[in-house]
Order: C-alpha cells, then sequence, then structure tokens
C-alpha cells in the first residue's frame, strides 16, 4: 500500500472527489466539471470549488408537456369506460335512457366543466373521427354482418340507401333554399348549391347513432339489417353528394357534363371501395394460410389487412366504410378456416372491446365540441331543418315501401315501415362532415348548430322513445336463441332443395346464383386461400363440424359445460349404455316381422332369378350381364343366410325367449 501511495501522488484526494460527486448531487456539465479535476492546489481550495458550483439531486420532478398527449388520451378512454360502466350499473337508467344519450350529456358537463376553468375544449376533428373512431365500429360490424338476411334483402337495402338518401338530400335542400327565400327569415344570401350541400350532410342515417339505440331494443332481424344495412351502404352516396355539391358551390355553374361525371363518380367511389376492400381481404385471407407456426400473430393480419383497406380506400377518395365491409366479409370464412380458436376469440373480443371504446368517445366528444362551439342561431331554420328530416324520411320509406313490396316475397308492414322510418338516425358523420366545411364558408356556424340540434333531437327524442313505441306496437322482437344444428342443417337443406327446384322451372333465381357462386368457391377459391385438406371436406360434414364446434364454444363460454373433461375420469368409470327391455308379446312381434322379410326375401330372389335366367337363356351373347347375375344371386343368398345365422344366434342366446328378455 505504501509503495501504491507513492507511485500515484495525490490519487486519494481523486479518490475523495468522485465519492463526492456520487453521494452529493448530479454530476456537473463536462466544461463545468474539467476544471476541478484539473485543478490540483490544495485540498480545501477544491473542496470549497465543488461545494460552490454543485447542485442537489432532485429526488421528484414533474414534466407534465413529456406525457401530456398520451396521458390525456388514456383519461378519456378511462372516463368513457366508467361511464359505460356506471350506465350499466343501474338498471332503471338503461331500461330508459339510452347509452348514447347518456354519453352526450356527460359530454357536455365534460366540455362545461373545460370551459369554467377557462381552457379551451378539445373538438372532435374529423382526421380523429375518420381515421381513427369510425374504422373499429365498421369493422365490427362489417366482419360479423349476419350475411344471409343481408344477402336475401340486399336489392331492399340498396333502394333504401341510394334512392332515400338522393331523396332525402334533394327534398330537405330544395325546401330548405326555398325558407330562405322569405326576407322574413333573413338567409336570403344562402343559395341553391349551399341548401343541397347542407341536404346531403343531414340526410345520410348514421350507423353509429342505429348501433347504439337498435342493439338495446333487440329489434328483429328484417327490420335490424334494413336499416343497418342502409346506414352502411348510404356512404358513397354521401360522399359523392357531398364533394359534388362543395366543388359546384366553388364554380357556381352546374352542367350536363358535370351531372353525368357525378352519376360515374358514385359508381366509382362505391365500387372502387368494395374491390379495394375484397382484394385486401383474399390478401389476408391467403396471408393466414401460413400463419399455423406462429398462432400469435394472426389476430394482427385481421386488423392490418382491414385497415389498410380502409386507408386504400380514403387516399383514391374512395368509400372506406364499403371498403372495411367488403374486406371483413370476403376474409372472414377462410381466415377463420386457417386461424386457431384461441385466435378467433381474440378477434371476436377485441374487435367488440375496440368498437365499443369508440362509440363512447364519440358520443362525449360530441357533447364536449357542442360546448366549444361556435354557434350562429337562427330558429326558423334550425326548427324547419328537424322537421324535414321527419317528413322526408317518413315520405320516402312510405312511398319506397310501396314499390318495394310489389317485388318481395316476405312484405314490409305497416309496423315494420314505421319502425325503419323512425330509426333513421344521425350521428357524427353528419358532424364531422359539417366540420370539414372551410371556415371562409358563410353558413358554416349556421350549419353545424342545425346538425347538432338534428342530431341531439334523434339521438334523444327518437331514441329514448323507440322502445316504448315498440313494445306499444307489439313489434317482433329478435329472437334471444341461437338456431340449432338440426335447424342450420334443414335450412341448407331447403336451399338445396329450391335450387334444384328453380332449376326444373328453368328460372335462375336468387338460390340458383348463390349455388354457382358456392361451387365456385368451393372448387378454386377454396383450394388457394385455405390451408391443409381442410377444403376438401364435404360440405355437409364440414358445416355440421362448424356448427358443432361453435355450440360447443357458446356452452362451453355460457358455464354449461367444463371446457375439459377432468384427467382423474377414466374408462372403467363410464358406465355401459343399457339394453333396453321389451315384453314379450314385443319379442313375438319382432320375430314374425323378422321371419315375414326373410321369406319374402327369398321369395324376391327365387322369382328375379327365374325371371333373368330365361331370358339370358333367350340370348346367350350376353355373356357379361350373364354373370352380374350370378354375383347378385350369390350376394342375395350370402345375405340370406347371414340373416337365417342371426335368427337361430338369437333363438340359442334365449334373448328371444322368457320373460324380460332383451333384443
Amino acid at each position: 500500500m505504501p509503495a501504491f501511495s507513492c507511485a500515484f501522488p495525490g490519487c486519494r484526494r481523486d479518490l475523495l472527489v468522485i465519492v463526492l460527486v456520487v453521494f452529493v448531487g448530479i454530476g456537473l456539465p463536462i466544461e463545468a466539471s474539467a476544471p476541478a479535476y484539473q485543478s490540483h492546489g490544495t485540498e480545501g481550495s477544491h473542496l470549497t470549488n465543488i461545494t460552490n458550483t454543485k447542485k442537489a439531486f432532485p429526488v421528484l420532478a414533474v414534466n407534465y408537456e413529456h406525457v401530456r398527449k398520451p396521458f390525456e388520451i388514456a383519461l378519456w378512454i378511462l372516463l368513457a369506460l366508467l361511464m359505460k360502466l356506471g350506465f350499466h350499473l343501474i338498471p332503471r337508467l338503461s331500461a330508459v335512457v339510452p347509452e348514447s344519450c347518456l354519453l352526450i350529456v356527460v359530454g357536455l358537463l365534460v366540455g362545461g366543466l373545460i370551459k369554467v376553468i377557462g381552457e379551451e375544449p378539445p373538438v372532435l376533428d374529423s382526421q380523429l373521427f375518420f381515421l381513427c373512431l369510425l374504422p373499429p365500429i365498421i369493422l365490427d360490424a362489417g366482419y360479423f354482418l349476419p350475411i344471409r338476411p343481408f344477402t336475401e334483402n340486399v336489392g331492399t337495402i340498396l333502394v333504401f340507401a341510394v334512392i332515400g338518401t338522393l331523396w332525402n338530400a334533394f327534398f330537405m335542400g330544395g325546401l330548405l333554399y326555398a325558407l330562405c327565400q322569405i326576407e322574413s327569415v333573413g338567409l336570403s344570401g344562402v343559395d341553391l348549391l349551399a341548401c343541397l350541400l347542407f341536404g346531403s350532410i343531414v340526410s345520410a342515417v348514421d350507423p353509429v347513432a342505429v348501433l347504439a339505440v337498435f342493439e338495446e331494443i333487440h329489434i328483429n332481424e328484417l327490420v335490424h339489417i334494413l336499416v343497418f344495412g342502409e346506414s352502411l351502404l348510404n356512404d358513397a352516396v354521401t360522399v359523392v353528394l357531398y364533394n359534388l355539391f362543395e366543388e359546384f358551390s366553388k364554380v357556381g355553374t352546374v352542367t350536363v357534363l358535370d351531372v353525368f361525371l357525378g352519376v360515374v363518380c358514385f359508381f366509382v367511389v362505391s365500387l372502387g371501395g368494395v374491390l379495394v376492400g375484397a382484394i385486401y381481404g383474399f390478401l389476408a385471407a391467403f396471408t393466414s394460410r401460413f400463419t399455423s407456426h406462429t398462432r400469435v400473430i394472426e389476430p394482427l393480419f385481421v386488423f392490418l389487412y382491414s385497415y389498410m383497406a380502409y386507408l386504400s380506400s380514403e387516399m383514391f377518395h374512395l368509400s372506406g366504410i364499403m371498403a372495411l365491409i367488403a374486406c371483413g366479409v370476403v376474409m372472414r370464412p377462410y381466415v377463420e378456416a386457417n386461424i386457431s380458436h384461441k385466435s378467433y376469440t381474440t378477434i371476436k373480443y377485441f374487435l367488440k372491446m375496440w368498437s365499443s371504446v369508440s362509440e363512447t368517445l364519440i358520443f362525449i366528444f360530441l357533447g364536449v365540441s357542442t360546448v366549444a362551439g361556435p354557434h350562429a342561431w337562427n330558429w326558423t331554420f334550425v326548427i324547419t331543418t328537424v322537421i324535414l328530416c321527419l317528413v322526408s324520411r317518413v315520405l320516402g320509406v312510405i312511398g319506397l315501401t310501396f314499390i318495394i313490396n310489389k317485388f318481395r316475397i316476405v312484405k314490409l308492414t305497416k309496423k315494420d315501415q314505421f319502425i325503419v322510418a323512425y330509426g333513421g338516425l344521425r350521428g357524427a358523420i353528419a358532424f364531422s362532415l359539417g366540420y370539414l366545411l372551410s371556415n371562409s364558408h358563410q353558413m358554416r356556424n349556421l350549419f353545424l348548430t342545425a346538425i347538432i340540434t338534428v342530431i341531439f333531437f334523434t339521438v334523444f327524442v327518437q331514441g329514448m322513445t323507440i322502445r316504448p313505441l315498440v313494445e306499444l306496437l307489439a313489434v317482433k322482437k329478435k329472437k334471444e336463441s341461437k338456431p340449432s344444428i338440426n335447424e342450420e342443417i334443414h335450412t341448407e337443406f331447403l336451399d338445396h332443395l329450391l335450387t334444384g327446384v328453380e332449376g326444373v322451372c328453368g328460372h335462375y333465381g336468387h338460390y340458383h346464383w348463390k349455388e354457382k357462386l358456392n361451387r365456385f368457391n368451393k372448387t378454386y377459391v377454396k383450394r388457394w386461400l385455405i390451408a391443409g385438406e381442410n377444403f376438401k371436406e364435404p360440405e355437409l360434414i364440414a358445416f355440421y363440424r362448424k356448427m358443432e364446434l361453435k355450440q360447443a364454444i357458446m356452452m362451453v363460454e355460457s358455464g354449461q359445460l367444463p371446457s375439459v373433461l377432468p384427467s382423474t375420469i377414466s374408462m372403467q368409470n363410464i358406465q355401459p349404455r343399457a339394453i333396453p327391455r321389451v315384453s314379450k308379446k314385443r319379442e313375438e312381434e319382432i320375430r314374425r316381422i323378422l321371419r315375414a322379410n326373410l321369406q319374402n326375401n327369398k321369395q324376391k330372389m327365387r322369382s328375379r332369378s327365374y325371371s333373368r335366367h330365361t331370358l339370358f337363356d333367350a340370348d346367350e351373347e350376353d355373356n357379361v350381364s350373364e354373370v352380374r347375375l350370378r354375383k347378385t344371386k350369390m350376394e342375395m343368398e350370402r345375405r340370406v343366410s347371414v340373416m337365417e345365422r342371426r335368427v337361430s344366434v338369437m333363438e340359442r342366446e334365449g334373448r328371444c325367449d322368457g320373460e324380460g328378455g332383451s333384443v
């Protein structure tokens, strides 16, 4: 140790400095600390310098700006979940008030609180809504879309979605323009294109609002799929009308060519969105073929391909909603045939959770955005807008249903028409389209105020009264129980039977083309999109296996059956099935039937053998047929001998004698 000290003079002093730096506070910057290490003066001056320049180590520091954005997002989601949890914990409240109404009220309270403390309330930004909040809801609806009722009513849905939306837009736009021409209203500066633009915004039924209300009242499947299908498919019409009228209002003039291009644009937007969604759906199905060794990433492919379909459609100004629906419908049967059951459960519950949170946030933000403003109030314009929304919807449904019922087998009743008309709710899509209007638009604030009023009226008034009206009118409700395997198999059997009837009659209807599509799918598509030998399994067996597995999973999830049998159960504990016991009279009847059938088979065999033998004697050249006859005769004799042996064995064993015997 002395040699070490002499070889390195001043090492103890430097070691003391390092210990002080570690235990006293944080290290100084290099520029500030360098002179202390370079100074080789007295120990007292060096320690004084260190003590004067060092600051205490900050034990606790706060930097809210560093985590502000994700922290506030987490708070909003937590608030949404707590509101949903509290809503369902109060049965009396949930039985009277729809969940969407309560969430909007919560948003109003939160927005008012933010404004009271002097902050600016956040507004439901259009980019946030269309790119983050809306896709999960549409994907959940498209992926779990009931295919059979949707395809059976797709004609009616398209009529309501296309013609009905066009009727609402032009009817409301024209009458509002006539209203604005009245001098006492004070809106004489509003032109026709601006009114048509506003009519296109508030004319479309909102899928988010429809889902929020109709899932609570459990309406029958026909009415639900008509209203919900209309809300999904009218997106293309709304997007085209909005873009057209916004562009025309800037130009100021409309030509015949512009109208023609608008019609072409509708088909491009709608069919282009469907095509993009179908392409991504097939890509997702093809990718799922190779995930058998990496099951953990299977749900991610479903979510990412779907979201890419939506973004790609939005990038080309196509219908993102149509793309999501097409992607979900196309990928589901093939993906579910490839992925594991755990992945299927993950996809199902994650989509439900994601869509529920998005729906909750949308309604809360609607309330907050209402407080944020800005607003421009005009009693005449706003009240007339609400009335015209109801009138145009009722007239459109009645007029279109009168035409549709001429071609439908199952007619829409008056009660169904009333629920379809009354269930045309507006929601956040209308608000977001109104918010997209440029700030330079002279009617932007008035349009936003009228849109919010229409949303509040449809959600609060119509949403709260539709349940009592359904019960008052005794409208048929949805069946709570799932169809059994027997019902599903007989439904498939009836489909094949009706396909055969159409083929016999020479009428190529719905069932004929459905069968053609199924054959093409089974022959070509499944071979490329489904892994292994699953696509070669007979259709009836595959369908029965699928329904049996689905029913078993439902029973396990509901707690009716254990998911795994206990390992302690052995084969010795399993009791053999008891042989049913019959009376002596029944035994005699069974023996008489067996003997009678045996005698009949012998007589039939002898008569057929004699007739065919004489026939072949007349035609000795047909040696091949004679060989077949001999084989048939030998086979029938063998069967008769087997039956005789069975009867004799039964008699020897005493199964047909004595009291209390069994068969």
